[in-house]
């Protein structure tokens, strides 16, 4: 078994979308304050950690992008979404603020020599990780899809599918469509994945990334994998 960790640190200040608070990771306390004399001696180090449920690699829930008071928090969508079947798409080098069209997935799918089938999860791979993270361009010019392309994904059935961006499409109205299609489609994504372009060319692997249970959480920070079997 081989594991690919598509996932991001999380760490004082990791970069993150404008709209949500930033990463704060403090010492709670440390070795040197939380001794216990006697017979058996021990200490302690404990982190304090606050970030919003969107921070670092994280899973939207439908309650974030979808207004019906039915729609799911984080906590109640089914575990088996989160371990699935899934390729992924390249359509890296992807120019900046670009809206990724049917005919570029067709494309890349095609190039993949793979298929989408029902439940899949598809990644879909622009460069951005290697380019723009942790500069300013990372959370404001980042390419993505067009709000076609977010349908063409629900066409074929998938459970959901996963960028490097803060965001599935381009900062401002192309990201609000992209989020309502979704709420529309029934789809989630996952944002702000990396080493993507280690799934290139590798055809299809098993997805594993796990949500925290936050009640009534409208996302979560996921540690995703992709496990290939050797």
């Amino acid at each position: 078994m081989h594991i690919i960790d598509l996932s991001r640190e999380i760490h004082h200040r990791a970069p993150a979308h404008p709209s949500h608070p930033p990463v704060v990771v403090t010492v709670w306390n440390d070795h040197s304050e939380i001794k216990r004399a006697g017979k058996t001696e021990f200490t302690s180090k404990s982190l304090s950690i606050s970030l919003s449920d969107h921070s670092c690699t994280h899973v939207d829930a439908p309650v974030h992008f979808n207004p019906d008071p039915n729609a799911a928090s984080i906590d109640e969508v089914p575990l088996e979404n989160f371990y699935t079947e899934a390729i992924c798409l390249d359509l890296a080098p992807a120019p900046r603020k670009h809206e990724a069209t049917v005919a570029e997935m067709e494309a890349a799918l095609a190039a993949s020599g793979e298929t989408i089938k029902p439940g899949d999860t598809v990644m879909i791979h622009m460069g951005i990780h290697n380019e723009l993270y942790g500069s300013p361009a990372y959370v404001h010019d980042f390419p993505g899809l067009s709000v076609e392309a977010v349908h063409w994904l629900a066409d074929h059935k998938i459970t959901m599918f996963g960028v490097e961006a803060v965001s599935p499409a381009p900062e401002g109205e192309p990201n609000y469509l992209a989020h309502l299609a979704c709420a529309e489609r029934g789809i989630t994504h996952m944002e702000c994945l990396m080493n993507l372009d280690k799934l290139v060319g590798k055809g299809r692997f098993r997805f594993a990334g796990f949500p925290l249970k936050i009640k009534g959480g409208t996302a979560s920070p996921i540690r995703a994998v992709a496990i290939f079997e050797d």
